[in-house]
């Protein structure tokens, strides 16, 4: 590799370098025992960096293939990571009161890195392996905190799920270079399979097959019905800002690799049917099953089982909104469940702090965390104005526009019954009065910096979504 090729794989990757660098200086720290006071701050400094690097250079245009038919960076992937990376941010602020030591920062920039990876791989095995940095971190961080002796399980069960999903895509994968001779993603290369949605319409059945293959472990990563079984039993085991992070920054990964597999195919039936029905079903489901819990991050995960399914949905539209489509969506989503969880009240016991009925009255104990978690319920269900309307208004809207009014009409009505349950906890904080055996918990102070950090983007989506929507195209 020449002086030329190093600097061009240097500044296209330099988000990734970013994180690398902070992991190296987590574990340093580690190993001086000084990672209990700074490692918090390294690991935030490094991850602001490295999304406000991915943010500069798509902003500027930046292009660049470092290295041909696997790894490649453009604006729409730039941009893609720059989220990743931000919506990490309050992760890490929120977890400054559950964790001391730098075992989970150092994790959480391990698993950013796969992320990182994934937006921009040209090839199956760049792609395969981002999935994996992305995911084996998780499964370590289900267990670090062990408040409840469900962790262990939910660890195991969330491995296996996730082992599963590995083995289906390596199997896809291995059948569509059996079909094309390359693991290419690229349009254009050699022998290269031009998109997912492609290979899902081949006459080919063996691609076919492969395209379903990678479709479920897909749909298997982002907890799409029915592939969701052990998803809600792992948020529920995890600490708070785990859960966060595998409702939030998993989903959002995963998703845009997805929008970047398909391409700008645009679906037909047969495949338009596979592609659709699923998270039809996730969004019916996900809301029908979320109704009944009465632990709140149980409820948050059949809730994010309903968003990934019209996130999915987003891949039915036309090829040309989708990725503005599936990043507002993203955006709005990630950034009130965020809120939600940062604002949640502390207190000594996992298990009380979980139960709903402790939010009765919190109005009267924590006006701040009320008002922060009634606003992120009112998007999350979305209620306009709240930047959670815009995000699924442009997704139908793009469906029906692709000419799927069928599809958009049964998303939008199994939308409605999401309603139900966010504003009944809306109803426990404000309308019920305050019982006086319920915990008085209180929002930590890097917790308090987290919402303020949420609600701030929050409130650009809200007051300039023109705006937004204009530096989201591709």
């Amino acid at each position: 590799m020449n002086a030329a090729t190093a600097g061009l794989a240097f500044t296209a990757m330099l988000p990734e370098h970013l994180l690398l660098l902070g992991m190296v200086l987590l574990v340093g720290l580690e190993i001086a025992g000084r990672g209990r006071r700074l490692s918090g701050t390294v690991a935030l400094a490094c991850v602001g960096a490295a999304a406000a690097t991915a943010a500069s250079l798509a902003l500027q245009g930046y292009s660049a293939t470092p290295f041909a038919g696997h790894f490649s960076v453009a604006p729409a992937a730039l941009l893609g990571q720059a989220v990743v990376l931000a919506l990490a941010l309050p992760v890490l602020l929120m977890a400054r009161g559950e964790f001391t030591g730098g075992e989970f920062p150092a994790l959480l920039l391990a698993s950013l890195y796969g992320a990182g990876l994934m937006q921009s791989a040209d090839s199956f095995l760049t792609l395969f392996l981002g999935l994996e940095i992305l995911s084996l971190p998780v499964y370590v961080l289900v267990l670090l905190a062990y408040r409840r002796p469900q962790c262990a399980e939910a660890a195991l069960k969330y491995l296996v799920l996730g082992g599963a999903a590995t083995a289906m895509f390596l199997m896809g994968a291995s059948l569509l270079y059996g079909s094309a001779g390359s693991l290419g993603l690229t349009p254009g290369q050699a022998l290269g399979i031009p998109s997912l949605g492609t290979a899902l319409g081949s006459g080919d059945s063996m691609a076919r097959a492969a395209a379903v293959l990678i479709l479920v472990a897909l749909f298997m990563k982002a907890a799409i019905v029915p592939f969701h079984s052990w998803a809600p039993d792992a948020y529920e085991a995890a600490s708070v800002p785990v859960t966060a992070y595998m409702a939030v920054v998993v989903k959002a990964a995963v998703l845009l690799a997805a929008v970047r597999l398909f391409g700008a195919t645009e679906l037909v039936t047969p495949t338009f049917d596979l592609v659709a029905v699923l998270p039809l079903l996730s969004i019916v489901w996900g809301n029908l099953a979320a109704m009944r819990q009465t632990s709140l991050r149980r409820m948050v995960a059949y809730s994010s089982i309903a968003h990934a399914g019209y996130l999915f949905y987003a891949l039915l539209g036309a090829p040309a909104g989708r990725l503005q489509a599936t990043v507002f969506y993203l955006l709005a989503y990630g950034l009130f469940n965020l809120l939600l969880f940062a604002a949640l009240p502390a207190a000594g016991d996992d298990r009380e702090r979980d139960r709903l009925p402790q939010l009765q009255g919190l109005f009267q104990r924590s006006p701040f965390a009320a008002l922060m978690i009634g606003m992120a319920m009112l998007s999350l269900a979305g209620i306009p104005p709240f930047p959670g309307f815009v995000g699924k208004f442009l997704i139908f809207k793009n469906v029906i526009a692709a000419g799927h009014t069928g599809y958009a009409v049964l998303g939008l009505l199994g939308s409605y019954l999401g309603i139900y349950f966010y504003l009944r906890v809306t109803q426990l904080m404000f309308m019920s009065p305050d019982s006086p055996g319920q915990v008085a918990g209180t929002v930590t102070v890097s917790a308090r910096v987290a919402s303020l950090v949420c609600m701030a983007g929050a409130l650009l989506l809200l007051i300039f979504p023109g705006w937004m929507l204009g530096h989201l195209l591709p």
